[in-house]
């Protein structure tokens, strides 16, 4: 059973990726979704709409269908808030590798 966080630091999370992480959201997801048919099956929106210990999930849209994404964290199951961060940002340094995109750098 994953590691659930409280329903405040989840939202409060989500709020930050949503509101100020929008393209990374883009990114990460576009990195780790199987891949579709063509080009044009490209993932044009990603809202993080959920997290625990295991991973972090996406609605994705794609061709103008939703779905969701599940992505494990790249170093395993979390129990502690601060690795949510560290996590998020491996997954965004390991979407910019996958993808051939400069990482910008972390504060």
């Amino acid at each position: 059973m994953p590691h659930t966080f409280d329903a405040d630091v989840v939202s409060t999370i989500l709020r930050h990726m949503n509101g100020d992480h929008t393209d990374d959201n883009l990114l990460i997801t576009r990195a780790f979704a199987p891949a579709e048919g063509s080009q044009s099956d490209e993932i044009t929106d990603a809202v993080m709409t959920d997290l625990d210990g295991d991973g972090g999930v996406w609605k994705v849209t794609r061709s103008g269908e939703a779905s969701e994404l599940r992505i494990p964290w790249p170093s395993g199951p979390i129990t502690e808030r601060p690795a949510v961060r560290r996590e998020v940002v491996a997954l965004y340094d390991l979407a910019c590798e996958k993808l051939g995109v400069e990482p910008r750098p972390h504060a």
